[in-house]
């Protein structure tokens, strides 16, 4: 995730990461920043420069927030792919 980040724009970057501390300094929080999904999954909302979205898949793992996967959002739908990828992520750190 790291490198998907660092790939992007200063100003996207910043985007990211003020979304990211809304939704850890002011849990809960709901739309139009983060928005729960199935699972015990929940994603960071990001608008972007050039009119892109940015999603950052979360979980939760004994009340720590942990970051599981971030991508580029081009469709409505959250791609399967990516979500497999988080909820495996997520079953990782809390084993």
């Amino acid at each position: 995730m790291r490198a998907w980040l660092n790939g992007l724009s200063r100003k996207d970057q910043r985007t990211i990461g003020r979304d990211l501390a809304k939704v850890q300094f002011g849990w809960p929080i709901g739309m139009p920043v983060c928005r729960p999904l199935k699972g015990g999954l929940w994603e960071v909302r990001s608008s972007l420069s050039r009119r892109s979205e940015a999603r950052v898949l979360f979980g939760f793992h004994e009340g720590v927030l942990i970051a599981l996967h971030a991508f580029m959002k081009k469709t409505q739908r959250t791609p399967p792919k990516d979500l497999a990828l988080a909820r495996r992520r997520l079953k990782e750190a809390c084993s």
